[in-house]
């Protein structure tokens, strides 16, 4: 997961939704949707986190059939500057199918074998409750499940190789679900699943080549190739939005999403309890206020 600042994004959509119905529009943080059912905690309780010393909570997810969109489609919930870029690339004949042979054959074989030998694999008999936040997830984004992997390390982080070959996959470390709870793990995720739903691995691998090539170039190369790794870090950051949307669809609830970008910034599961989502929407605005002006916009 990359760092993204807090844009605000508003989803709509109907009961028993099409893909059509999706609108997004970037305007204040709003949300409506039909009924969600969650499993509680009892007070004071953290999912996926330490109740009482040595002691877990188990606590079921009830998903209402309306969560579930029909014939969704990767370029629904892109992000406008995503879709764009995207388009442009899809415009050059066999570059997808030529970059996930390229990419997928030997990298996909690599990381497959690294996971494996230091990994642990979740399924239905192995920490079934990850296989069924995954499962679920998936589901939503209407598309089928990759492996999905947890791996031993301190920096809470998740990622995926975001190539759909023939082993697609997500790892997620164990500090990272240690410090959120389940609607904001399986926000994490939809996050992952979104970057293979968009093919995010091959096109922005393609465009970091065209990148390199263009330095290559006598004469202005570099001026071109300055311009392109401009808008290259601006695709990558509208990527990140992307697949915050497919989060957002999944989670069903802004304030999850932007509870996994507080903890990620500032948290730890000895003062999750105490993190105040509103605050932190606070902070952002702050920071979109200070950052206004012409440095702060450079900086930025």
């Amino acid at each position: 997961m990359a760092s993204v600042s807090l844009s605000s994004l508003s989803l709509a959509h109907t009961r028993r939704p099409d893909a059509a119905a999706l609108t997004f529009s970037s305007s204040d943080l709003r949300f409506r949707s039909g009924s969600v059912g969650f499993g509680l905690a009892k007070k004071n309780q953290r999912v996926f986190g330490l109740a009482k010393k040595n002691q877990r909570v188990r606590v079921s997810v009830c998903r209402a059939s309306s969560l579930f969109i029909r014939n969704l489609d990767a370029d629904d919930f892109r992000h406008p500057l995503d879709k764009q870029n995207t388009l442009i690339l899809r415009a050059i004949p066999g570059l997808n199918e030529l970059g996930k042979v390229l990419l997928g054959s030997v990298t996909e074989q690599i990381m497959l074998l690294e996971n494996i030998g230091t990994s642990v694999l979740v399924s239905k008999n192995q920490l079934s409750e990850l296989h069924q936040l995954m499962t679920e997830a998936a589901q939503i984004l209407n598309m089928e499940a990759p492996d999905l992997y947890v791996r031993q390390s301190p920096v809470p982080n998740a990622y995926t190789l975001a190539i759909s070959g023939q082993k697609p996959f997500v790892v997620v470390h164990t500090s990272l679900v240690e410090l959120l709870t389940r609607k904001e793990l399986q926000a994490v995720l939809a996050h992952e699943l979104g970057h293979l739903k968009c093919d995010h691995g091959v096109w922005l691998t393609f465009a970091n080549f065209l990148t390199l090539g263009a330095y290559t170039v006598p004469g202005i190369g570099w001026l071109i190739a300055r311009n392109l790794e401009e808008q290259l870090f601006r695709w990558l950051r509208s990527a990140e939005l992307t697949c915050d949307r497919a989060a957002l669809l999944v989670a069903q609830d802004p304030k999850v999403v932007i509870s996994v970008l507080m903890k990620l910034a500032g948290g730890s599961p000895s003062i999750a309890d105490q993190l105040n989502v509103d605050a932190f929407l606070e902070q952002a605005r702050s920071y979109d206020r200070a950052s206004s002006s012409s440095v702060g916009l450079y900086i930025r």
